[in-house]
């Protein structure tokens, strides 16, 4: 897997992963509201995590730096 997810991006994405995962479980939303936030906030702290997005890679996206690229041997 190749590191796409770089930067600033990396930890803006756990941040925002993280308050979304807060607001789904106590923000008093409705079902969908809730298992919506929980979801999106669960992907983008996953992905900011392991520095790899499957959406980015489909659209060819990189915002990794160069030295930041994981080499698979």
């Amino acid at each position: 897997m190749t590191c796409n997810v770089g930067g600033i991006e990396r930890p803006i994405r756990m941040v925002v992963g993280i308050i979304l995962i807060g607001i789904g479980a106590f923000g008093g939303l409705p079902v969908g509201g809730m298992a919506a936030a929980l979801i999106v906030g669960t992907v983008a702290l996953v992905t900011g995590a392991i520095g790899f997005c499957p959406a980015w890679a489909l659209f060819g996206i990189n915002t990794c730096a160069a030295k930041d690229v994981k080499r698979e041997t």
